[in-house]
């Protein structure tokens, strides 16, 4: 199916999102740092994924569903320091929210809200017909060239200012020209993660699945170790919720 990011064998993208009624949290805080969204729509194994790198770098999260985000006010999601979006199919997604809830997201991200868009939810940041957040000042993000090539899913070589390249899976994620900072590129020097900001918030879009575990890699060749993309990913959530900038071009 065309407008998704949905692994042959694992479905892929996120949104974090917090809810005090759902999900897991640190008990070390009154409520947790990250809102993960896990609604119709999303990937269950990158949320899975996400969930798997927050519990490990111990940062405190809660999940919310379609229905619970879309009853969650804008002063409720302005409770937590980030909201990640994560792969799955952008346009369900995004059909699953209401006007209101989406809304609300814009809101609580201009109010200072940081997000974090994997994939999917990098694709929803954008301006669609559909339902979608727009917090992208009306830019339509497309499809990385690989996908007009008929390639749904591949070890794609990114590289970073200052960094080694690393080859990370990619599976019918988009490019970013034409908004934000440019933080990686894809082989042909498309943007495959920027950043910028949306009023107060910062905003960090990946096209790429740095979180994917290993079980992805079935059938393709990897140069880089898992762990170490992992790791990469880690350093993205981190600096969406600290609002650390990132190396850019």
């Amino acid at each position: 199916m065309r407008f998704q990011c949905l692994a042959a064998m694992t479905p892929l993208c996120i949104v974090a999102v917090s809810l005090a009624c759902g999900g897991r949290h640190d008990n070390t805080r009154v409520s947790p740092d990250v809102l993960l969204f896990n609604g119709t729509g999303t990937s269950p194994n990158d949320v899975a994924a996400i969930e798997k790198l927050l519990e490990g770098s111990r940062i405190g999260y809660s999940t919310a569903d379609s229905a619970q985000l879309n009853a969650m006010s804008g002063p409720k999601m302005r409770g937590y320091r980030l909201l990640i979006m994560p792969g799955g199919n952008f346009i369900d997604m995004g059909n699953s929210l209401t006007a209101g809830a989406t809304a609300n997201v814009r809101s609580a991200v201009r109010g200072g809200l940081n997000y974090l868009g994997i994939c999917a939810g990098g694709f929803l940041a954008g301006k669609y017909n559909q339902n979608s957040l727009d917090l992208a000042g009306g830019v339509k993000f497309g499809f990385y060239a690989a996908e007009s090539r008929g390639i749904r899913n591949a070890a794609v070589a990114i590289e970073s200012p200052g960094s080694p390249t690393l080859d990370q899976y990619w599976e019918d994620g988009p490019e970013f020209s034409g908004w934000g900072a440019v933080v990686a590129m894809y082989p042909d020097k498309t943007p495959a993660i920027v950043e910028g900001t949306f009023g107060k918030g910062l905003i960090i879009l990946s096209g790429i699945h740095a979180e994917a575990p290993e079980t992805w890699r079935r059938g393709m060749t990897f140069r880089t170790p898992a762990e170490v993309d992992n790791g990469y990913a880690a350093t993205l959530i981190s600096a969406a919720l600290n609002r650390t900038p990132l190396p850019h071009y």
